[in-house]
């Protein structure tokens, strides 16, 4: 019976769970320094994405199948 091969690791920054977290923690900083997104796009879009995150975070943690490395090679 063959062995399961361990996938390659990927570099960090090419990992779709750090972009989208990246992506929420600088919106959420130009938030809490401006306030200037919660009246642009309303309430029911800052709630749904208050929620939705911890959702998007957790179907990408599934989808999951590599290792990430911070160099490569």
């Amino acid at each position: 019976m063959p062995r399961a091969t361990k996938p390659a690791s990927k570099i960090w920054w090419r990992s779709r769970t750090l972009q989208v977290n990246a992506l929420a923690a600088g919106l959420v900083a130009l938030e809490a320094g401006t306030g200037l997104l919660q009246p642009l796009v309303g309430d029911r879009f800052y709630m749904a994405v208050a929620v939705g995150l911890p959702v998007i975070n957790a179907m990408l943690r599934v989808v999951t199948r590599q290792a990430l490395t911070r160099r490569r090679g």
